[in-house]
């Protein structure tokens, strides 16, 4: 491949991923880059270009994350002023909110938890089989 056609692959992904990124579906996506609906789909098939549109994904996903904890703090105030309005059914739905997130903070750390003492367990035997050879 010469430089020159590197180059064009190279704008082709990067059009073709923030089309997948801002379109509602493939075909659309496809028709927004002018490609065939199909090479869309071949493309992403490809361990390389498939693994560019991940990494995108994860950088909006993880820009989304840092949004919502910027403003966790005031919305969990919005809930608390909620809880003691005067309002029955605010109220009502107010600690519902706080009673299911906090039932999925519980259910999250302790996940954690459990993936962090299977990652520990991987490396002790990988340590011990080591040791073994």
């Amino acid at each position: 491949m010469t430089a020159e056609q590197g180059g064009k692959r190279l704008r082709h992904v990067e059009s073709a991923v923030a089309a997948l990124l801002s379109q509602p579906t493939i075909e659309a996506a496809a028709a927004t880059i002018g490609v065939n609906e199909r090479t869309l789909r071949r493309w992403l098939a490809e361990p390389e270009f498939k693994a560019e549109y991940r990494t995108a994904r994860r950088e909006v996903v993880e820009s989304a994350i840092g949004r919502l904890q910027a403003v966790a703090t005031r919305a969990v105030d919005a809930l608390e002023r909620n809880l003691g309005c005067g309002i029955p059914a605010v109220e009502v739905g107010a600690a519902k909110a706080v009673l299911d997130q906090a039932v999925k903070a519980v259910e999250l750390v302790n996940l954690a938890q459990r993936v962090e003492a299977l990652e520990q367990g991987v490396v002790h035997a990988a340590e011990r089989e080591t040791r073994r050879w």
